[in-house]
C-alpha cells in the first residue's frame, strides 16, 4: 500500500520547498509538488524537514572489545535519533583493532541484532600487517585507516612514509581509499602541557598547526606518486587548506572532511579543565574556524564528519580536568546534523 509524508519544507534538489513523497514497501515510489491534500494515508509534518537521512563517514564504534565506551546497539540507535542513517565505523578503538581479516570477521559478529542504520567498516594499517590489506579489502572495506601520529591506542601504531608507499600501489589498484589522520609529531611542544596540563591554550600549543600540514604536504606527494585515492580526514589547520585546493586543482584523487566542533567552537572560548573539548587534533581559534567554513562553501573540502570518539567520564578526566591525560575524543554522532546546521 502507498504512503505518503507531507511537509511544507522538504530538502529536494538544494532547496526547502513543500511536497509531498509517497512510498512503497520502504521506497520512494514519487514525490509530488505543492500543497497537503488531505488524505488518510498522507502523514502532515507541517514544517518539520523532511529529508534523506545523513551518512556519518567517520565514526568510532568501540565494540568489540569496548562495548562499554560505546557499542553498535547505542552508537546506531544514537545516530537513527539524529537523523543519520548510514554510518562508517572506523578500525579502533575496538578490541581487536580492524587490521586483519579475522578481527573484521569478529567485529561483524558483534552487530548482529543491534543495528538501528545502515553500517560500513574501514580496515587499518599498521607496521606489520601489509600481508592482511588484501583480505580487509576482499571483505568489504570501504577505506584504509593510518594514522601518522600516535593514536591513542596502542595497538594501532602509526605509521611512516615507508609503511604507506607500500600499501598505496594495492589500494590504487583496487580503487580503495586511503584515510590518514595527519599529523607528525615533533618534540619540544608538550612542556607547557606538563606543568599546566589543565591549560587548553597549554594543550592547543602542544599539537600545532604545523604538524597537520607537513603530513598533509606528506599525503599530497604521495598521492600524486601513487595516484592512489587519499582521503583526509578531520581537517582542523586552515594552513593546510591552499595546499589541498592545489591538490585538488592539480586533478589528485584527494578528497577531505571537517567535523562540526572545529566549525562551532572556538579555543578562546573553551575554559581550562573542560576536558569534553579535548580532541586531536585541537580546537582552533576562531579566525582559523571561519576559513574552515569558507573551504567547505567553496568545496575545498567536501564534507563533515562527526569523529565520534565516546570515551568513560572517569577516562575523559571529567573530574580532574586534566588535559594531558584525559582521552582526546568528542562523542557527537547525535548531534552531527544539528551542530552543523
Amino acid at each position: 500500500m502507498k504512503r505518503g509524508i507531507h511537509s511544507r519544507r522538504c530538502w529536494i534538489e538544494g532547496r526547502l520547498i513543500e511536497a509531498t513523497i509517497f512510498f512503497e514497501e520502504g521506497l520512494i515510489a514519487s514525490i509530488q509538488t505543492g500543497t497537503f491534500i488531505p488524505d488518510p494515508s498522507i502523514e502532515d509534518a507541517g514544517d518539520l524537514v523532511v529529508m534523506p537521512g545523513v551518512i556519518d563517514a567517520h565514526v568510532h564504534v568501540n565494540e568489540p572489545g569496548r562495548t562499554e565506551w560505546e557499542g553498535f546497539d547505542t552508537a546506531t540507535a544514537a545516530a537513527a535519533a539524529g537523523g543519520i542513517t548510514t554510518i562508517v565505523d572506523m578500525p579502533l578503538n575496538a578490541s581487536p583493532v580492524t587490521t586483519t581479516p579475522d578481527a573484521l570477521r569478529q567485529k561483524l559478529d558483534a552487530t548482529t541484532g543491534k543495528m538501528h542504520v545502515n553500517c560500513g567498516f574501514y580496515g587499518g594499517l599498521v607496521p606489520g600487517n601489509q600481508a592482511h590489506l588484501e583480505g580487509l579489502l576482499n571483505g568489504g572495506v570501504l577505506g584504509i585507516k593510518a594514522f601518522l601520529t600516535h593514536s591513542g591506542i596502542d595497538e594501532f601504531p602509526d605509521v611512516g612514509e615507508a609503511e604507506l608507499a607500500d600499501a598505496m600501489p594495492l589500494l590504487a589498484h583496487w580503487g580503495i581509499p586511503l584515510l590518514a589522520h595527519c599529523e607528525i609529531a615533533t618534540p619540544g611542544y608538550g612542556d607547557d602541557l606538563i606543568r599546566h596540563p589543565t591549560s587548553y591554550p597549554a594543550y592547543l600549543h602542544s599539537r600545532p598547526a604545523e604538524w597537520e600540514n607537513h603530513a598533509v604536504d606528506l599525503m599530497i606527494r604521495l598521492c600524486r606518486t601513487y595516484r592512489t585515492k587519499v582521503h583526509i580526514v578531520h581537517v582542523s589547520s586552515a594552513e593546510a587548506l591552499a595546499s589541498i585546493a592545489a591538490a585538488r586543482a592539480e586533478g589528485l584523487p584527494l578528497t577531505a572532511e571537517t567535523c562540526p566542533h572545529y566549525l562551532l567552537f572556538r579555543a578562546e572560548d573553551i575554559p581550562d579543565g573542560q576536558t569534553i573539548y579535548k580532541c586531536a587534533p585541537p580546537i582552533r581559534a576562531a579566525s582559523n574556524n571561519r576559513m574552515l567554513k569558507e573551504a567547505l562553501r567553496d568545496g575545498i573540502l567536501d564534507f563533515v564528519a562527526s569523529d565520534h570518539s565516546p570515551a568513560p567520564p572517569a577516562l575523559k578526566e571529567i573530574g580532574s580536568g586534566n588535559l594531558k591525560s584525559a582521552w582526546g575524543g568528542i562523542a557527537g554522532l547525535q548531534l552531527l546534523l544539528p551542530a552543523s546546521w
